[in-house]
């Protein structure tokens, strides 16, 4: 089923999820209803609803069909989507996060090469990445990696050809017009940058991420001399 009011499609999804996908265009735009209709419907969150994730322009509602069924999500959604309007706005604050990175050598293997692909050195390709708040636009894999807004490089960076099969915690890596940091060992195809020294993860920690779509994360070069001065410190907001 579909319901194309609002600037919102509303669609089902199998047998236990609906989506919501906002229309209008406007990336900006559309990422700002998403998120916004995310927190307005778990605000008032049916029963047997298990995951709300929004994405660029998407919102994925999964339930439990033996205590809800599409008619009711989707009907909520549509409310809470109506009721938003034409200037949807999040229920939450945006907040600073603060990453000490040292790059290249065996924390950044790959900024040799990213350099290379840009045309710039690779003190210039630390510069731009480092250079400007980046926005969490959403949660990816694995375990709710801040996927970002990526630098201001003259073009997008390719994926490498091989994925490697193990890549640290805390490794900072970017792919396309996108910047990521890898918050539990993993897999990976993005270049890797450099590497935080932080602890991005507590899988004991609840909400399980300090941060959120919105949030906004600023890069900060040290040097591997200084990579003990932060090792294990939790990733936190910071105002400064």
């Amino acid at each position: 089923m579909t319901e194309p009011d609002g600037g919102v499609v509303i669609v089902d999804c199998g047998d236990s999820a609906v989506v919501a996908r906002a229309v209008s265009g406007d990336a900006q735009r559309d990422w700002r209803l998403v998120h916004a209709l995310a927190d307005a419907f778990d605000a008032v969150r049916p029963d047997g609803v298990h995951g709300i994730v929004p994405t660029y322009d998407a919102l994925l509602v999964e339930f439990d069909c033996a205590d809800t069924d599409h008619e009711t999500v989707r009907r909520v959604l549509r409310r809470e989507a109506d009721r938003l309007g034409e200037r949807p706005e999040r229920a939450v604050a945006a907040r600073r996060f603060v990453v000490p990175v040292v790059y290249g050598g065996d924390h950044g293997p790959d900024l040799p090469v990213v350099a290379q692909q840009l045309g710039l050195t690779e003190q210039e390709v630390v510069e731009l990445h480092s250079g400007a708040d980046l926005t969490v636009r959403c949660l990816g894999a694995p375990a709710g990696a801040p996927m970002m807004d990526g630098p201001a490089f003259p073009k997008p960076v390719p994926r490498l050809a091989s994925p490697r099969t193990h890549v640290l915690p805390g490794s900072v890596a970017v792919a396309g017009r996108q910047a990521v940091i890898c918050p539990m060992p993993s897999p990976g195809g993005w270049p890797l940058l450099g590497r935080t020294p932080l602890t991005v993860l507590d899988l004991d920690a609840d909400p399980l991420t300090p941060y959120r779509p919105g949030d906004t994360f600023r890069f900060r070069p040290i040097t591997p001399d200084e990579w003990d001065d932060h090792a294990g410190l939790p990733l936190a907001a910071t105002h400064g």
